[in-house]
């Protein structure tokens, strides 16, 4: 692996790092997330479709602005994990992951020998051979991040069997599928979400695993601050991008509305 896992060493230095999904497939704006400040941006295969290519270069848009690529894949195929690392990503997010067998099966695929069974290759990770092939491996395996993410029932009930697996980075929630997992789809305030993510949550402390949340507003954002969690993702862009527009459309019709009456009573 060519470069050091910033927002990995942040984790482990126990300071605070904030992330975007990124489910639109361009490279620019993986590097306006970059430029925003953002430590991390979790590229989405799983609910995008986005091609090998496009994938690359939105990577390659990361490493450029200094901004760690992380990438959900939308299943845990050994093939398509190895790809994704090999075409540099530095960590990845298992979706769905239900327990010890779907965690362990990453872990492996994630990290090269004798940590794990990654198939060895010479290529972006090593600089094509500028750098020696064992301290390669060694830095992936060092750098690389393997992250479950936690939105089934099951899930939630096999917490502490999924936190037992080493070589977990962090865990991830995910409340929107877990609402429809407790038959409460999209509602992420009902108490059987919210007491699920807070099981998770208090597992994953007691573990010593950091926890990721997805703070929904400012109320949520309090919560889990005040109770030591320092990994965030703030949303996905697509959504961020169409409130915005949406409220920019709102200012101007509102100005508009104002000079018209301004006119009218001149």
């Amino acid at each position: 692996m060519r470069f050091v896992n910033k927002t990995w060493k942040s984790i482990r230095d126990g300071k605070p790092v904030f992330g975007l999904f990124c489910s639109n497939p361009s490279p620019l704006t993986v590097e306006m997330i970059g430029a925003a400040g953002y430590d991390f941006v979790i590229l989405d295969m799983e609910h995008t479709l986005m091609s090998p290519d496009t994938l690359q270069h939105m990577i390659r848009a990361a490493e450029s602005f200094g901004i760690t690529p992380l990438v959900r894949i939308p299943e845990r195929s050994p093939a398509l994990l190895l790809q994704v690392l090999d075409a540099g990503a530095q960590g990845v997010v298992i979706p769905h992951v239900r327990g010890r067998e779907d965690v362990e099966q990453a872990v492996e695929n994630c990290f090269y020998p004798p940590k794990g069974t990654r198939s060895l290759n010479g290529g972006r990770n090593a600089a094509f051979g500028g750098i020696p092939l064992l301290e390669a491996m060694e830095r992936a395996n060092r750098e690389v991040m393997c992250i479950p993410m936690i939105e089934d029932r099951e899930g939630v009930e096999n917490i502490d069997e999924i936190l037992e697996v080493d070589g977990i980075s962090f865990v991830l929630e995910g409340a929107a599928d877990l609402s429809a997992s407790y038959g409460v789809p999209w509602k992420t305030d009902h108490p059987l979400v919210k007491n699920a993510l807070s099981h998770v949550w208090e597992r994953a402390d007691r573990a010593g695993v950091p926890f990721c949340a997805i703070p929904r507003n400012r109320e949520q954002m309090s919560m889990w601050w005040n109770r030591g969690v320092r990994v965030f993702v703030l949303g996905d862009d697509r959504g961020i991008a169409y409130r915005a527009m949406k409220a920019h459309l709102e200012q101007n019709l509102s100005e508009i509305t104002v000079i018209g009456h301004e006119q009218a009573t001149d």
